[in-house]
C-alpha cells in the first residue's frame, strides 16, 4: 500500500475539516439552470438497474476517462450525462433544487459542506463505513458541519507553475527558487522574445489561483484562510500589498486574459509563445495529445518571504456527491463505494494522468514522473489550501471575487477602489 502525501500533513487538515460558517444559495442563471435540470435524475425513471451522473468533466480527456471509469461498475447501467464545466459550476445550486441527477461530480471542502448545509445532498456515512484506503484527510474533507460524511474522493491534484523543459534547456533558463530570481526569469523570457506567463480569465475563476499564491506567500497560511473566512480585512495592508505584488506581475503576463480559457492558454505554451503558467496539473491534458506529451515539468512557486517561506501547496480534491433525493439511492451508493476503490481510480489515472488517486492503495507504480514529482510536492507540504472558490463561500466567490479579480486584470492601478468594495460587500455577505 502507498502512503498517501496528505497523512502526512495533519496541519492541512484544518484547511478541509468542517467550517463553522454559514452559508446562503447562490443565483444561477434560469436558462442554463434549466438545461441541467433537464439532464438531472428523472431520465432513470426509477429504474432500478441504472443510476444516472451528472458530470462536469466536458473536456475530451477526463471525460473519457469518467466514462471508462464507469464502465467498470458491475452494478447496473450507468447513464453519465456531461454539462459544460463552467455551466456546471455556475448553475449547480438551481440543478440540485431542480431534478438532479442521482450521483454528481463536484469538490471536497468547504463546496461539498455548501449543499449539505441546504439540505440538498445525500448522506453518505454508510458508504464510508464500508470504504477502505481514504487517508484520514481526506474523510475530514468529505465531512459537513453535522459530522456526516457527504463526498467521496476521486482524484486531487497540485497548482504549480508549469513550463516546458525544451524551452528552458534551449535558452539556458533555470527554475528559480526566489521571487528576485522568477522577476529575472521574466526579464530574460521577455528579451527572448516571449511571453513570461500565460493568463486566462475568461471563465472567471483561473485567476483566483494567482491571488491566492501570491497571499500565501506574502501572508501566509493562517491569514489566508482567515481572509476567506471572512474574518480579516480585504481593504487592510496586507491584502493591498498582494495586488501590488500582482500589479508588478501583470506585465509579464499574457495581455486580455478575460477573453481567453484556460485550454487556450495552456496551448500557448505548446506553441512555444508563453514560457511558464501558474496552473493546476490538469494542464497536462493540453500535452496528452502534443507530439512531446513527457516535456511538461513544473516548480513551486518560490518564496516571497523567508519568514514564510514556500511551503504551502495548494491541492483541490475532485470527487462525487449523491442527491439528496437519489431516484436510486441503493445503486447510487453501490457507484460511490465503487469510485473510492483504487481499481476504479487506477481506471480514471489511466485515462487521465494528470491528476493522483485519492485512495492511499492505488497503484503508484505507472505513476508518469511529473505525477510522481506531485506526490512529493504535496507530501512536502507543510500545509494545504484548496483554491480561492472552494475555501470561501460560494456567493461571496462567484459575485464579488471572480468580476473583482477581473476589474483589476482590466484596471491594475485601481486597487484602492476594487478592495474598498469587496470589503464592503464582504461584509454585507459575511455579516460582519
Amino acid at each position: 500500500m502507498n502512503a498517501s502525501p496528505l497523512d502526512q500533513i495533519p496541519a492541512s487538515v484544518r484547511a478541509l475539516a468542517p467550517s463553522r460558517r454559514g452559508l446562503m444559495l447562490g443565483g444561477a442563471g434560469v436558462g442554463a439552470a434549466a438545461l441541467l435540470a433537464g439532464c438531472g435524475g428523472s431520465s432513470s425513471g426509477g429504474d432500478s438497474k441504472s443510476v444516472t451522473v451528472g458530470s462536469n468533466q466536458s473536456d475530451e480527456i477526463p471525460k473519457k476517462a469518467v466514462a471508462e471509469m464507469m464502465a467498470g461498475f458491475t452494478g447496473g447501467e450507468v447513464k453519465i450525462n456531461t454539462i459544460d464545466h463552467a455551466t456546471f459550476q455556475q448553475n449547480i445550486t438551481n440543478y440540485l433544487q431542480a431534478d438532479p441527477d442521482d450521483v454528481f461530480s463536484w469538490f471536497a471542502g468547504y463546496r461539498a459542506r455548501y449543499f449539505a448545509d441546504q439540505g440538498l445532498v445525500g448522506d453518505l456515512s454508510d458508504v464510508w463505513s464500508k470504504i477502505t484506503g481514504m487517508p484520514e484527510a481526506m474523510k475530514a474533507a468529505s465531512t459537513d458541519s453535522s459530522g456526516r460524511q457527504i463526498f467521496v474522493p476521486s482524484t486531487y491534484y497540485p497548482w504549480a507553475v508549469f513550463y516546458k523543459p525544451s524551452v528552458f534547456a534551449e535558452h539556458g533558463w533555470s527554475a528559480p527558487t526566489t521571487y528576485d530570481e522568477l522577476m529575472a526569469l521574466n526579464e530574460q523570457v521577455k528579451a527572448a522574445g516571449m511571453t513570461p506567463f500565460a493568463m486566462a480569465d475568461k471563465d472567471g475563476w483561473e485567476a483566483m489561483g494567482t491571488f491566492d499564491i501570491l497571499n500565501l506567500r506574502l501572508n501566509g497560511y493562517d491569514f489566508h484562510i482567515s481572509l476567506m473566512a471572512g474574518e480579516e480585512a480585504w481593504d487592510g495592508e496586507k491584502v493591498k500589498n498582494v495586488f501590488s505584488a500582482w500589479s508588478d506581475l501583470v506585465p509579464f503576463q499574457q495581455a486580455d486574459p478575460l477573453g481567453r480559457t484556460w485550454q487556450e492558454a495552456a496551448q500557448s505554451m505548446l506553441k512555444n509563445e508563453s514560457a511558464m503558467y501558474y496552473i493546476g496539473m490538469f494542464v497536462g491534458q493540453q500535452w496528452q495529445e502534443s507530439e512531446a506529451p513527457e516535456d511538461l515539468d513544473f516548480f513551486t512557486f518560490p518564496e516571497m518571504d523567508t519568514a514564510i517561506g514556500a511551503d504551502v501547496v495548494e491541492a483541490p480534491v475532485d470527487g462525487y456527491m449523491m442527491a439528496a433525493k437519489p431516484k436510486n439511492e441503493a445503486m447510487a451508493k453501490d457507484l460511490l463505494l465503487y469510485i473510492s476503490t483504487p481499481e476504479a481510480e487506477a481506471i480514471t489515472l489511466k485515462g487521465d494522468p494528470s491528476v493522483i488517486g485519492a485512495n492511499d492503495a492505488v497503484d503508484q507504480s505507472g505513476y508518469s514522473a511529473l505525477q510522481k514529482k506531485a506526490v512529493e510536492l504535496i507530501g512536502s507540504a507543510a500545509n494545504l489550501s484548496a483554491f480561492l472558490d472552494r475555501d470561501t463561500r460560494p456567493d461571496f466567490a462567484s459575485t464579488v471575487l471572480s468580476p473583482s479579480i477581473q476589474g483589476f486584470l482590466q484596471n491594475p492601478s485601481d486597487i484602492d477602489s476594487i478592495l474598498k468594495s469587496i470589503e464592503s460587500q464582504k461584509a454585507s455577505i459575511f455579516g460582519s
